[in-house]
């Protein structure tokens, strides 16, 4: 069969006894790698935005879907990997990028068997962004294309401080109800639009359900959501055909947020900000 094309529990099996004992990780210096393979859609965009030409191999899958990243069409341009040891393994990668989040199995596996392993907590800031690109423009050995990056993002942020605060209060309300407050990217984006969050008021941290009776009582000016033509039937959209809602809905300004600039982190995401920064001031002008 060949050895890259070995898979299944056979060869995890081999590798997990080829392995011994966890390895630590290994230093951040070390030669350039030159074939690197990323297991988490957003290291997957870092990387596509940072590597140089042929040094990254491998993306996730999640890289080539359009609802959840932003560089689906470039994704084309790489293999995919499906974050599981066997296969990365059998790519030879010098280095792995994945996320807090990926596979823990897969993540111990590779580093038992040497391999150069190193994750990234999903961004929950624009700083976050910011020390993610350095870190991967140094992994890569590619700091003067990550400089470039940090300096598009800052520029975004500066044009984004330097438009008038529209005042305005936004509310993220999405399937089964959930939303986002402090400690969150959303928040952040919604801050950079120059925007208040109704859910960071209400003292919410992380992504949570909003009773619609709050939502209602907070009368924000604008609502973000995404999966609107998802609507009920399906349960998890129930929330949007309420008689409250929809009274609510009648009132404030829906604006549809782009979804894959907000997942992850990286110069992208400033566009998020841009197009509800625009929203606010359409709605600003409404009588």
């Amino acid at each position: 069969m060949g050895r890259r094309r070995a898979t299944g529990a056979g060869l995890r099996l081999a590798l997990l006894a080829a392995a011994g004992p966890l390895a630590a990780a290994p230093a951040l210096a070390g030669p350039t790698p030159g074939r690197v393979v990323s297991m988490n859609v957003c290291t997957d965009q870092l990387a596509m935005l940072i590597a140089g030409p042929g040094q990254l191999h491998a993306v996730s899958m999640l890289a080539r879907d359009p609802n959840s990243s932003v560089m689906a069409k470039e994704a084309q341009g790489f293999a995919v990997n499906h974050a599981l040891a066997e296969e990365i393994f059998l790519m030879e990668p010098d280095l792995v990028l994945a996320g807090t989040f990926s596979s823990r199995a897969t993540v111990g596996l590779l580093r038992r068997l040497g391999i150069h392993v190193e994750e990234f907590a999903p961004a929950r800031s624009f700083d976050d962004i910011r020390d993610n690109i350095v870190r991967i423009g140094a992994l890569l050995d590619r700091q003067e294309r990550a400089g470039e990056l940090v300096a598009e993002l800052d520029a975004g942020l500066a044009a984004l401080s330097a438009a008038p605060a529209s005042g305005r209060s936004i509310a993220l309300y999405d399937a089964n109800s959930y939303t986002t407050g402090t400690g969150t990217l959303a928040n952040e984006i919604f801050r950079a639009a120059g925007l208040t969050n109704i859910a960071e008021g209400l003292g919410i941290a992380g992504s949570t359900r909003l009773p619609l009776e709050l939502l209602i009582a907070a009368r924000p000016d604008m609502i973000a959501t995404s999966f609107r033509e998802y609507r009920a039937p399906a349960l998890a959209q129930e929330n949007f055909v309420h008689p409250a809602f929809t009274a609510l809905e009648a009132r404030a300004q829906n604006v549809s947020v782009p979804v894959p600039n907000m997942i992850c982190g990286a110069p992208f995401t400033l566009e998020a900000a841009f197009v509800l920064q625009r929203a606010a001031a359409r709605g600003g002008e409404r009588p």
